[in-house]
């Protein structure tokens, strides 16, 4: 019986990790090949953190609800900048779908014996990988600014990129899973997930009547999260507290999962035409 119940669960594992850690692969190796992906996503957000923190930087006036940055609005920025890169890399990496049903590879993946969930956990993980991995080069530039992230700092800082990483990208993956061009997916992304962006936090704090409607964004929590761990050994200000950034972030992450997987699974005959 056991040995039964053993076999299962192998079983089980090698049809959801195997067709998983293909499809994250060949997300992995397709990014490596398109060079002007990788230029696009990391330099276009660091020009923001350029031309905004030098253009703004004279003029901010932090307050309390700034979080632990001394009132510098480069180093204000920084995790938002950081975000922003999340955001690119991870929204732009599920814009592959779209492609992939345009060659025909998504049908044929489709059609495969293979759980709908691992398609979903491939394109999900493999664009948590690229985003998250852009997140942390750009986050080794800390101390040039004067953020000097310890190990405790520096893996508490990991955790929230990786995990707003994987919300973003199934964030994505609902809405590309829906589309079929790639101009009207650019056209959701600038109405609905730039200003989620603008109100978490990343370029002003939130203050007066807005600090009621970025509450109610679950980005402001990861970045919340963010700034409190690059700044470990400072007040956090009126910023939220860790546990309630990193359980807003689970959430968030935990219910982009299972809404990326009932979208797959409820569209089988739209995608397979």
């Amino acid at each position: 019986m056991l040995a039964t119940l053993a076999q299962e669960e192998a079983a089980i594992a090698t049809r959801l990790l195997r067709p998983s850690l293909s499809l994250c692969r060949r997300e992995l190796v397709r990014f490596v090949r398109q060079r002007n992906r990788i230029i696009g996503a990391l330099a276009t957000p660091i020009l923001f953190w350029l031309l905004i923190g030098l253009g703004m930087g004279r003029n901010f006036n932090a307050g309390s609800g700034a979080g632990p940055d001394g009132g510098d609005y480069m180093r204000y920025f920084f995790p938002g900048t950081i975000v922003m890169i999340l955001l690119f890399t991870a929204l732009f990496s599920t814009i592959s779908i779209i492609e992939d049903r345009h060659e025909g590879f998504l049908q044929s993946v489709l059609v495969a014996p293979i759980w709908r969930g691992a398609v979903v956990l491939g394109k999900l993980m493999g664009g948590t990988l690229l985003a998250f991995g852009q997140g942390v080069i750009f986050l080794l530039l800390a101390p040039l600014i004067g953020i000097h992230v310890g190990f405790t700092a520096l893996a508490a800082s990991c955790a929230f990129l990786f995990v707003m990483s994987f919300a973003l990208t199934g964030m994505g993956f609902c809405i590309a899973w829906r589309m079929s061009s790639t101009q009207g997916f650019h056209a959701i992304m600038n109405l609905f997930l730039m200003p989620m962006w603008f109100l978490s936090g990343a370029i002003f704090p939130a203050r007066g009547a807005m600090r009621w409607i970025m509450g109610l964004n679950p980005l402001t929590y990861g970045l919340a999260g963010l700034r409190r761990s690059l700044y470990w050994n400072t007040s956090g200000g009126d910023l939220p507290g860790m546990a309630t950034c990193m359980g807003v972030s689970l959430l968030f992450a935990a219910a982009m999962f299972v809404l990326a997987a009932y979208v797959a699974r409820g569209s089988v005959a739209a995608d397979l035409q």
